[in-house]
Protein backbone atom coordinates (compact mmCIF):
# COMPACT_ATOMS: atom_id res chain seq x y z
CA UNK A 1 0.00 0.00 0.00
CA UNK A 2 2.42 2.40 1.16
CA UNK A 3 4.68 1.87 -2.17
CA UNK A 4 1.87 3.67 -4.06
CA UNK A 5 1.48 6.52 -1.59
CA UNK A 6 4.07 10.00 -1.09
CA UNK A 7 5.66 10.12 2.63
CA UNK A 8 6.07 13.75 4.23
CA UNK A 9 9.37 14.56 5.46
CA UNK A 10 7.81 13.50 9.02
CA UNK A 11 7.12 10.08 7.81
CA UNK A 12 9.76 8.71 9.90
CA UNK A 13 8.74 10.59 13.40
CA UNK A 14 4.92 9.12 13.18
CA UNK A 15 6.18 5.60 12.58
CA UNK A 16 8.45 6.34 15.80
CA UNK A 17 5.46 7.76 17.89
CA UNK A 18 3.85 4.50 16.50
CA UNK A 19 0.41 6.51 14.61
CA UNK A 20 -1.94 4.89 12.94
CA UNK A 21 -1.37 5.38 9.54
CA UNK A 22 -3.60 5.92 6.21
CA UNK A 23 -3.89 6.93 2.66
CA UNK A 24 -4.71 10.46 2.37
CA UNK A 25 -4.53 12.43 -0.72
CA UNK A 26 -2.13 10.11 -2.19
CA UNK A 27 0.06 10.49 1.10
CA UNK A 28 0.46 8.24 3.72
CA UNK A 29 -0.60 10.24 7.16
CA UNK A 30 -0.71 9.29 10.83
CA UNK A 31 -4.58 9.58 11.68
CA UNK A 32 -4.18 9.40 15.12
CA UNK A 33 -1.51 8.54 17.74
CA UNK A 34 -3.20 7.78 20.89
CA UNK A 35 -7.10 8.07 20.03
CA UNK A 36 -8.92 11.48 18.16
CA UNK A 37 -11.05 12.36 21.64
CA UNK A 38 -8.10 12.88 23.54
CA UNK A 39 -6.13 14.73 20.16
CA UNK A 40 -9.34 16.80 20.06
CA UNK A 41 -9.62 17.67 23.15
CA UNK A 42 -5.81 18.39 23.45
CA UNK A 43 -6.10 21.55 20.59
CA UNK A 44 -9.37 22.75 22.14
CA UNK A 45 -7.99 22.97 25.88
CA UNK A 46 -4.45 23.42 25.46
CA UNK A 47 -2.20 22.44 22.18
CA UNK A 48 -1.88 20.37 19.12
CA UNK A 49 0.47 19.95 15.68
CA UNK A 50 0.03 18.67 13.14
CA UNK A 51 2.33 17.34 10.05
CA UNK A 52 0.58 19.24 7.24
CA UNK A 53 3.54 18.57 4.80
CA UNK A 54 1.04 16.91 2.41
CA UNK A 55 -0.29 20.84 1.55
CA UNK A 56 0.94 22.00 -1.50
CA UNK A 57 3.25 25.09 -2.03
CA UNK A 58 2.56 26.57 -5.54
CA UNK A 59 3.90 30.28 -6.35
CA UNK A 60 3.21 32.61 -8.95
CA UNK A 61 5.66 35.77 -10.35
CA UNK A 62 6.54 38.16 -12.44
CA UNK A 63 5.11 41.41 -13.78
CA UNK A 64 1.32 39.69 -14.54
CA UNK A 65 1.23 37.90 -11.19
CA UNK A 66 -1.70 40.00 -9.76
CA UNK A 67 -3.64 40.28 -12.52
CA UNK A 68 -3.02 36.87 -13.73
CA UNK A 69 -4.04 35.75 -9.40
CA UNK A 70 -6.97 37.70 -9.53
CA UNK A 71 -8.50 35.86 -12.97
CA UNK A 72 -7.91 32.13 -11.95
CA UNK A 73 -9.03 33.22 -7.58
CA UNK A 74 -12.77 33.79 -6.43
CA UNK A 75 -11.55 36.18 -3.78
CA UNK A 76 -10.51 39.99 -4.32
CA UNK A 77 -5.95 40.14 -4.63
CA UNK A 78 -5.98 43.95 -6.02
CA UNK A 79 -4.51 46.37 -3.59
CA UNK A 80 -3.94 43.49 -1.20
CA UNK A 81 -0.84 44.73 1.45
CA UNK A 82 2.10 42.36 1.22
CA UNK A 83 2.45 39.92 4.56
CA UNK A 84 -2.24 39.30 3.96
CA UNK A 85 -3.36 35.99 3.53
CA UNK A 86 -6.41 35.55 1.57
CA UNK A 87 -8.83 32.82 1.09
CA UNK A 88 -11.30 31.38 -1.96
CA UNK A 89 -11.16 29.09 -4.51
CA UNK A 90 -10.27 28.44 -7.95
CA UNK A 91 -13.12 27.43 -10.31
CA UNK A 92 -14.28 25.66 -13.57
CA UNK A 93 -15.59 28.00 -15.85
CA UNK A 94 -19.22 26.12 -14.84
CA UNK A 95 -18.91 27.64 -11.29
CA UNK A 96 -17.92 24.49 -9.27
CA UNK A 97 -14.44 24.15 -7.91
CA UNK A 98 -10.79 23.15 -8.89
CA UNK A 99 -9.76 23.93 -5.78
CA UNK A 100 -10.20 26.18 -2.48
CA UNK A 101 -6.91 27.29 -1.15
CA UNK A 102 -4.81 30.23 0.80
CA UNK A 103 -3.47 32.94 -1.61
CA UNK A 104 -0.45 34.40 0.40
CA UNK A 105 0.83 38.00 -0.85
CA UNK A 106 4.21 37.89 -0.54
CA UNK A 107 6.80 40.81 0.31
CA UNK A 108 8.72 40.39 -2.80
CA UNK A 109 6.61 42.31 -5.39
CA UNK A 110 5.09 40.61 -7.72
CA UNK A 111 5.30 37.51 -6.04
CA UNK A 112 2.67 34.98 -4.11
CA UNK A 113 2.17 32.07 -2.74
CA UNK A 114 -0.95 29.36 -3.29
CA UNK A 115 -0.92 26.82 -0.59
CA UNK A 116 -3.44 24.30 -2.31
CA UNK A 117 -5.03 20.80 -0.80
CA UNK A 118 -2.74 17.79 -1.03
CA UNK A 119 -5.00 15.88 -2.97
CA UNK A 120 -5.09 18.62 -5.74
CA UNK A 121 -1.53 19.40 -6.15
CA UNK A 122 -0.99 18.06 -9.75
CA UNK A 123 -4.14 19.05 -10.96
CA UNK A 124 -4.30 22.76 -10.01
CA UNK A 125 -0.44 23.20 -11.33
CA UNK A 126 -1.88 22.14 -14.76
CA UNK A 127 -5.06 24.41 -13.84
CA UNK A 128 -3.01 27.25 -13.36
CA UNK A 129 -0.24 26.44 -16.12
CA UNK A 130 -2.71 26.07 -18.61
CA UNK A 131 -4.51 29.65 -17.80
CA UNK A 132 -0.97 31.48 -18.24
CA UNK A 133 -1.47 32.17 -22.12
CA UNK A 134 -1.54 35.85 -22.18
CA UNK A 135 -0.02 36.49 -18.83
CA UNK A 136 3.58 37.17 -18.33
CA UNK A 137 4.33 35.05 -14.92
CA UNK A 138 6.16 32.30 -13.64
CA UNK A 139 4.09 29.09 -12.02
CA UNK A 140 6.60 27.15 -9.77
CA UNK A 141 5.27 23.86 -8.15
CA UNK A 142 7.73 23.78 -4.83
CA UNK A 143 5.38 21.23 -2.68
CA UNK A 144 8.36 18.41 -2.69
CA UNK A 145 10.92 21.62 -0.87
CA UNK A 146 8.42 22.24 2.06
CA UNK A 147 7.33 20.80 5.20
CA UNK A 148 4.83 22.37 7.24
CA UNK A 149 3.81 22.05 10.92
CA UNK A 150 0.55 23.06 12.10
CA UNK A 151 0.44 24.34 15.86
CA UNK A 152 -3.04 24.78 17.27
CA UNK A 153 -4.86 25.50 20.43
CA UNK A 154 -5.57 28.22 22.96
CA UNK A 155 -1.54 27.17 24.03
CA UNK A 156 -0.39 28.07 20.53
CA UNK A 157 1.18 31.35 20.91
CA UNK A 158 2.96 30.30 23.74
CA UNK A 159 5.29 27.88 22.41
CA UNK A 160 5.49 29.25 18.80
CA UNK A 161 7.15 31.86 20.94
CA UNK A 162 8.85 30.57 24.11
CA UNK A 163 9.59 27.03 22.52
CA UNK A 164 10.42 27.81 19.02
CA UNK A 165 11.53 31.01 19.90
CA UNK A 166 9.22 32.62 17.16
CA UNK A 167 8.77 36.53 19.18
CA UNK A 168 7.52 37.73 16.20
CA UNK A 169 4.22 35.40 15.87
CA UNK A 170 2.56 36.86 18.82
CA UNK A 171 2.16 39.86 16.97
CA UNK A 172 0.61 38.10 13.71
CA UNK A 173 -2.84 39.22 13.36
CA UNK A 174 -5.55 36.68 11.98
CA UNK A 175 -4.91 35.70 8.74
CA UNK A 176 -1.08 37.42 8.13
CA UNK A 177 2.22 35.97 7.77
CA UNK A 178 6.28 37.05 8.10
CA UNK A 179 9.15 35.62 6.65
CA UNK A 180 11.96 34.14 8.77
CA UNK A 181 15.12 32.47 8.77
CA UNK A 182 17.46 30.05 10.24
CA UNK A 183 21.23 30.61 11.11
CA UNK A 184 21.96 28.76 7.84
CA UNK A 185 20.07 31.01 5.79
CA UNK A 186 16.72 29.28 5.29
CA UNK A 187 13.52 30.68 4.70
CA UNK A 188 10.89 29.94 7.03
CA UNK A 189 7.05 31.26 6.98
CA UNK A 190 5.01 31.85 9.67
CA UNK A 191 1.31 32.33 9.46
CA UNK A 192 -1.76 32.57 11.34
CA UNK A 193 -4.56 31.20 9.74
CA UNK A 194 -5.86 27.65 11.36
CA UNK A 195 -7.86 24.94 10.69
CA UNK A 196 -9.42 23.96 13.82
CA UNK A 197 -11.62 27.07 14.98
CA UNK A 198 -8.82 27.41 17.43
CA UNK A 199 -5.82 30.17 17.32
CA UNK A 200 -3.58 28.43 15.53
CA UNK A 201 -0.15 29.01 13.14
CA UNK A 202 1.55 26.99 10.14
CA UNK A 203 4.98 26.93 10.10
CA UNK A 204 6.86 26.47 6.62
CA UNK A 205 10.28 25.68 5.92
CA UNK A 206 12.55 22.95 4.88
CA UNK A 207 12.45 19.59 5.82
CA UNK A 208 15.19 19.72 7.64
CA UNK A 209 13.82 22.23 9.87
CA UNK A 210 10.36 20.81 9.97
CA UNK A 211 12.06 17.63 11.68
CA UNK A 212 13.74 19.90 14.40
CA UNK A 213 10.90 21.57 15.12
CA UNK A 214 8.79 18.88 15.57
CA UNK A 215 10.96 17.17 18.09
CA UNK A 216 11.38 20.63 19.83
CA UNK A 217 7.42 20.60 20.38
CA UNK A 218 7.25 16.92 21.32
CA UNK A 219 10.03 17.42 24.31
CA UNK A 220 8.19 20.58 25.11
CA UNK A 221 5.00 18.85 25.47
CA UNK A 222 2.73 19.37 22.79
CA UNK A 223 0.43 16.61 21.67
CA UNK A 224 1.01 15.50 17.91
CA UNK A 225 -2.29 15.14 16.53
CA UNK A 226 -3.61 13.39 13.74
CA UNK A 227 -5.72 13.87 10.68
CA UNK A 228 -8.74 12.19 12.23
CA UNK A 229 -9.51 15.07 14.86
CA UNK A 230 -8.20 17.45 12.66
CA UNK A 231 -11.30 16.79 10.75
CA UNK A 232 -13.41 16.05 13.74
CA UNK A 233 -11.83 20.07 14.69
CA UNK A 234 -12.52 21.32 11.17
CA UNK A 235 -16.09 20.23 11.18
CA UNK A 236 -17.51 21.30 14.05
CA UNK A 237 -15.98 24.72 13.44
CA UNK A 238 -17.94 24.72 10.18
CA UNK A 239 -15.00 24.67 8.09
CA UNK A 240 -15.20 22.55 4.76
CA UNK A 241 -12.86 20.03 3.26
CA UNK A 242 -12.85 19.69 -0.61
CA UNK A 243 -14.07 16.63 -1.67
CA UNK A 244 -16.99 16.88 0.64
CA UNK A 245 -18.50 20.68 1.40
CA UNK A 246 -16.90 21.47 -1.92
CA UNK A 247 -15.74 19.39 -5.25
CA UNK A 248 -15.71 19.61 -8.94
CA UNK A 249 -19.65 19.02 -8.69
CA UNK A 250 -20.08 21.95 -6.18
CA UNK A 251 -19.82 25.22 -6.28
CA UNK A 252 -18.82 28.38 -3.18
CA UNK A 253 -22.77 29.16 -3.52
CA UNK A 254 -23.90 26.11 -2.92
CA UNK A 255 -21.35 25.32 -0.26
CA UNK A 256 -22.27 28.55 1.73
CA UNK A 257 -19.13 30.58 0.94
CA UNK A 258 -20.67 32.47 -1.11
CA UNK A 259 -18.46 35.60 0.22
CA UNK A 260 -15.21 34.76 -0.65
CA UNK A 261 -16.16 34.51 -4.39
CA UNK A 262 -16.32 38.64 -5.19
CA UNK A 263 -19.32 38.13 -8.09
CA UNK A 264 -19.84 41.74 -8.35
CA UNK A 265 -16.36 43.07 -7.87
CA UNK A 266 -13.97 41.85 -10.09
CA UNK A 267 -13.87 39.29 -13.12
CA UNK A 268 -12.41 35.81 -12.30
CA UNK A 269 -13.05 32.32 -14.16
CA UNK A 270 -16.52 31.07 -13.33
CA UNK A 271 -17.84 34.34 -11.85
CA UNK A 272 -20.17 34.39 -14.68
CA UNK A 273 -21.67 30.89 -13.98
CA UNK A 274 -21.92 31.94 -10.37
CA UNK A 275 -23.41 35.34 -11.16
CA UNK A 276 -26.39 33.38 -13.36
CA UNK A 277 -26.92 30.78 -10.80
CA UNK A 278 -27.66 33.45 -8.09
CA UNK A 279 -29.72 34.99 -10.76
CA UNK A 280 -31.94 31.84 -11.08
CA UNK A 281 -31.84 31.25 -7.21
CA UNK A 282 -30.05 27.96 -5.95
CA UNK A 283 -31.43 24.75 -6.37
CA UNK A 284 -29.89 23.43 -2.83
CA UNK A 285 -27.54 24.39 -0.34
CA UNK A 286 -25.43 23.22 2.43
CA UNK A 287 -27.02 23.49 5.87
CA UNK A 288 -25.83 21.65 9.66
CA UNK A 289 -28.43 19.21 10.52
CA UNK A 290 -28.40 18.23 14.59
CA UNK A 291 -30.13 14.82 14.97
CA UNK A 292 -33.07 13.80 17.55
CA UNK A 293 -30.49 10.58 18.67
CA UNK A 294 -27.18 9.53 19.44
CA UNK A 295 -26.77 8.09 15.78
CA UNK A 296 -23.94 9.22 14.02
CA UNK A 297 -24.71 10.63 10.28
CA UNK A 298 -22.09 9.69 8.07
CA UNK A 299 -20.85 11.02 4.61
CA UNK A 300 -23.04 9.71 2.01
CA UNK A 301 -25.79 8.96 4.20
CA UNK A 302 -29.54 10.13 2.42
CA UNK A 303 -31.61 13.43 3.74
CA UNK A 304 -34.92 12.83 3.39
CA UNK A 305 -38.68 14.01 3.97
CA UNK A 306 -41.57 12.26 4.19
CA UNK A 307 -39.71 9.07 2.92
CA UNK A 308 -38.64 11.27 -0.35
CA UNK A 309 -34.46 12.13 -0.51
CA UNK A 310 -33.77 15.79 -0.34
CA UNK A 311 -30.10 15.72 0.25
CA UNK A 312 -26.77 13.92 1.27
CA UNK A 313 -24.93 13.87 4.00
CA UNK A 314 -21.00 15.64 3.12
CA UNK A 315 -19.78 15.24 6.65
CA UNK A 316 -21.04 13.86 10.24
CA UNK A 317 -19.99 13.29 13.53
CA UNK A 318 -21.29 12.61 17.07
CA UNK A 319 -19.73 15.66 17.93
CA UNK A 320 -16.72 15.53 20.41
CA UNK A 321 -16.80 18.94 21.91
CA UNK A 322 -20.87 18.95 22.18
CA UNK A 323 -21.76 15.16 22.32
CA UNK A 324 -24.06 15.80 19.85
CA UNK A 325 -24.68 13.83 16.65
CA UNK A 326 -24.38 16.48 13.87
CA UNK A 327 -23.78 16.45 9.84
CA UNK A 328 -23.40 19.03 7.36
CA UNK A 329 -25.47 17.49 4.45
CA UNK A 330 -26.24 19.50 0.87
CA UNK A 331 -29.89 19.99 0.84
CA UNK A 332 -32.37 21.05 -1.84
CA UNK A 333 -33.45 24.65 -1.44
CA UNK A 334 -37.01 23.86 0.42
CA UNK A 335 -35.93 22.56 3.33
CA UNK A 336 -32.59 24.66 3.84
CA UNK A 337 -34.31 27.32 6.63
CA UNK A 338 -33.22 26.51 10.27
CA UNK A 339 -35.57 25.09 11.93
CA UNK A 340 -36.70 22.77 9.07
CA UNK A 341 -37.72 19.05 10.13
CA UNK A 342 -35.82 16.03 8.15
CA UNK A 343 -34.54 12.80 8.72
CA UNK A 344 -31.55 11.20 8.44
CA UNK A 345 -31.49 7.22 6.72
CA UNK A 346 -29.04 5.22 8.42
CA UNK A 347 -29.23 2.03 7.29
CA UNK A 348 -32.16 1.23 6.93
CA UNK A 349 -33.75 2.82 10.11
CA UNK A 350 -34.79 6.81 9.72
CA UNK A 351 -33.66 9.59 12.32
CA UNK A 352 -35.10 13.06 12.85
CA UNK A 353 -33.09 15.97 12.44
CA UNK A 354 -33.72 19.86 12.67
CA UNK A 355 -31.93 22.26 9.99
CA UNK A 356 -29.41 24.12 12.18
CA UNK A 357 -25.82 26.34 11.30
CA UNK A 358 -23.13 24.82 9.71
CA UNK A 359 -21.10 26.05 12.76
CA UNK A 360 -21.55 23.03 15.27
CA UNK A 361 -19.26 24.79 18.52
CA UNK A 362 -18.20 28.42 19.06
CA UNK A 363 -14.53 28.53 20.34
CA UNK A 364 -13.15 31.11 22.51
CA UNK A 365 -10.69 32.53 20.37
CA UNK A 366 -11.56 36.07 19.28
CA UNK A 367 -10.00 36.25 15.41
Amino acid sequence: MEDNLFKTCLYDKHIALGAQMSPFGGFIMPIQYTNITDEHNAVRHKAGMFDVSHMGEIFVSGPDAERFVEHVFSNKVAGMEPGKILYGMMLYPNGTTVDDLLVYREFEPDHYLLVVNASNIAKDYDWLCAQKEGFDVTVVNESDSWGQIALQGPEAEKYAVETLGLAKAAGLAFYTYYNDHTAEGSRIIISRTGYTGEDGFEIYAPHDVINTMWDTLLAAGVVPCGLGCRDTLRFEAGLPLYGHELSDEITPLEAGLGMFAKVKDKDFIGRDALAAQKEAGLARKSVGIELQDKAIPRAGYPVEVGGVQVGVVTTGYRSISTERSVCVAMVDKAYTELGTQVEIRIRKKVFPGIVTKRRFYETNYKK
